[in-house]
């Protein structure tokens, strides 16, 4: 699995599927079908012609909403030679990229192995295809894997392989044009007040926090890059990230959505690799590259490749990034031109090292953006096969830099298995809370009164650039339906989307193309869109760090922002005490049936401790802690941050 946002419940979209049934034919007719097919032909001794075929999307049609045009899903198959003798053949269309527990039954059919004549559904085959035809397919699977592998185990990986699709799909270079690459937008009226943000730095000999990039010390070429890039003072996470990373320092930071953090671990990276002198070499068929950088969505290690090699332009320093859904050939013939910094998802970028194309003996830096998100349940097992990999150095031996808006205490110990135990953590702002330069306002409405409220919240909104948040694919692809229906130019963004279309829709909602991109939780995090002014959360998440990355897509850099959340009484009251404490660390109005409905104790689970799930300092702290403000201590005791975060217990 190559990114977070695959693990949610597998949906489908709204998207018209049109089949062809096939029936049976003249013999051996079903090797040229378009569908996905178990059939069996008749064969003389040893020469059989049955044989099993698995398409996905086979025969099918996708009509995909907006542009009103169909396309065809790529397909992929595989087929083997079957037994000898006759035998009887079972049509069937396998849909494997929606949900198991959609009904398929227009899609299926049954065909008897042998010239003429047909079985339509219904027939008293039906049975027999649902009790055997599972059975026949492991029987087969497993007979593939002997002819390949040579051994009589089942490899799951092998089957689940050669149930993929191959992907083809190679993405349009990025521009080369200097304009384009240092385009950005500007930042906001209330950039001023990253100055007045409190800031606590806790471990060991802490470096001086910067006031300017002039302090950083950076390389004519690396300054120059900063300068085009619109960068005039660094922000607290920059002024603070960038002197501890220079310093050789492990850092766990955690900063508010849209503050800077990209560049703040970016920045002294590249500055040390220029320094050194690296260069990248394309005479080698495995590339070493100093530093690596992980983040679990598709969208967000793009960006920050994009980041990377705006920073590095003119230098010799080459950035390359790896993920899935595009061909793993154009990817590795990429990386072969050179590599020092690549960015990658976890799945793709162990498959790479298992394929001998990526060295890790030469890692100087690993850095997990969205740190939170890379130690969970879903892909703590990659990070720590990444860790202990032939060649990758030890903790002790090379720097680990983990970035986050949220750092929840259960994370912050995982996360100390992977640091240097003289790592220092720095906490820009309430750590885990919302930025206040969002403006919350939340709408209490049934579930089956969103869709009317969504409408009417857009048509008094205008033409202003509006990411929809909802929890399912399938709700994605339908809300994102029924806007097109109303004339909002509209697009979605999910995981069961291919790639191309994943970065088509994202391409559209940055050019204006279509003002409104409905997203599951792949669009929440990191995704660094301008002029986006307003989030609507159409689903309210389960969780109270996905509610601070979605509203972090507006009011970034300074600017301001609104975020509009539909509050279902009977599905969000779990959520209630949590949005409550959101609401007003972020110096926020609280409704009062929200807060009626967070300390009614109606709720199903009574509450959601706060401190729980947000952290506001460093674990290894004492009672007492020390804040920071560019620099300076001040007199606030960690009292007043303890009263902040009281826990409702």
């Amino acid at each position: 699995m190559d990114e977070w946002e695959e693990q949610e419940t597998a949906t489908s979209g709204t998207c018209a599927l049109t089949s062809d049934t096939s029936t049976g034919g003249t013999q051996g007719d079903f090797w040229n079908s378009d569908h996905g097919e178990f059939q069996g032909g008749r064969g003389g001794r040893g020469r059989g012609r049955g044989g099993f075929k698995n398409s996905f999307f086979s025969g099918a049609h996708l009509t995909l909403y907006g542009d009103g045009q169909n396309n065809t899903a790529e397909r992929s198959s595989f087929s083997r030679r079957g037994g000898r003798g006759r035998g009887r053949g079972f049509g069937r269309t396998d849909h494997s990229d929606f949900d198991a527990n959609e009904e398929d039954g227009d899609n299926k059919n049954v065909s008897r192995g042998r010239r003429g004549g047909s079985y339509s559904q219904g027939t008293s085959l039906i049975p027999l295809v649902v009790v055997f035809y599972p059975l026949l397919k492991d029987l087969l699977m497993w007979l593939a894997s002997v002819c390949n592998t040579g051994h009589g185990d089942t490899p799951a990986e092998n089957a689940d392989a050669s149930d993929r699709p191959r992907v083809t799909y190679v993405p349009p270079p990025p521009s080369e044009d200097e304009e384009s690459i240092f385009s950005h937008y500007e930042s906001g009226v209330n950039f001023d007040k990253y100055d007045e943000i409190l800031v606590d730095v806790s471990g060991t000999n802490p470096p001086p926090a910067i006031m300017t990039f002039d302090e950083a010390a950076l390389c004519e070429s690396l300054k120059r890059n900063v300068s085009k890039s619109g960068y005039v003072k660094p922000t607290p996470v920059q002024k603070h990230g960038i002197p501890i990373i220079s310093a050789g320092r492990d850092l766990m930071a955690c900063a508010q959505t849209g503050s800077g953090k990209t560049a703040a671990f970016l920045l002294p990276i590249l500055q040390q690799l220029m320094a050194d002198g690296a260069a990248a070499s394309c005479f080698s068929e495995m590339q070493e590259p100093d530093a690596i950088i992980v983040a679990p969505t598709r969208e967000l290690i793009n960006q920050i490749y994009l980041e990377a090699r705006k920073f590095a332009y003119g230098t010799c320093v080459r950035p390359v990034v790896v993920y899935g859904g595009v061909s793993t050939g154009h990817q590795i013939r990429d990386l072969l031109r050179g590599c020092n910094v690549l960015c990658g998802t976890p799945g793709r970028l162990l498959d790479m090292i298992g394929r001998g194309k990526v060295g890790l003996t030469k890692v100087r830096y690993l850095v997990l953006d969205e740190a939170d998100r890379m130690l969970d349940m879903g892909f703590e097992p990659d990070m720590r096969r990444l860790v202990a990999s032939p060649g990758m150095p030890s903790k002790e031996n090379r720097q680990t830099l983990m970035f986050s808006a949220t750092f929840p205490e259960d994370i912050q110990r995982l996360a100390a298995d992977f640091l240097k135990t003289d790592y220092l953590f720095l906490a820009v702002g309430i750590v885990g809370g919302a930025c206040s330069d969002v403006e919350q306002t939340f709408v209490q409405v049934t579930k089956f009164a969103k869709r009317d409220q969504l409408i009417d919240l857009l048509k008094s909104t205008g033409s202003e650039r509006t990411m929809v948040f909802v929890e399912t694919k399938r709700q994605a692809d339908f809300i994102a339906t029924i806007l097109c229906q109303e004339k909002f130019p509209t697009t979605s963004i999910h995981g069961d989307r291919e790639q191309w279309q994943r970065e088509q829709a994202l391409g559209d909602f940055r050019s204006g193309k279509c003002s409104v991109l409905v997203a599951t939780s792949v669009g929440a995090r990191g995704l660094d869109i301008p002029d986006v002014q307003f989030v609507v959360n159409f689903d309210l998440p389960n969780n109270i760090d996905e509610y601070v990355h979605r509203i972090g897509r507006t009011g970034r850099c300074g600017n301001t922002g609104r975020a509009v959340s539909f509050y279902d009484p009977g599905a969000d009251s779990e959520l209630a005490r949590s949005l409550v404490t959101i609401l007003s660390k972020a110096q926020q109005e609280v409704p009062s049936w929200l807060e009626e409905s967070a300390f009614s104790g109606h709720s199903p689970s009574g509450f959601n401790p706060p401190r729980k799930h947000f952290a506001s300092t460093d674990l290894r702290k004492g009672p007492q802690g020390g804040f920071f403000q560019d620099g300076s201590v001040t007199s606030q005791l960690a009292a007043q941050t303890a009263a902040d975060d009281e826990e409702w217990e």
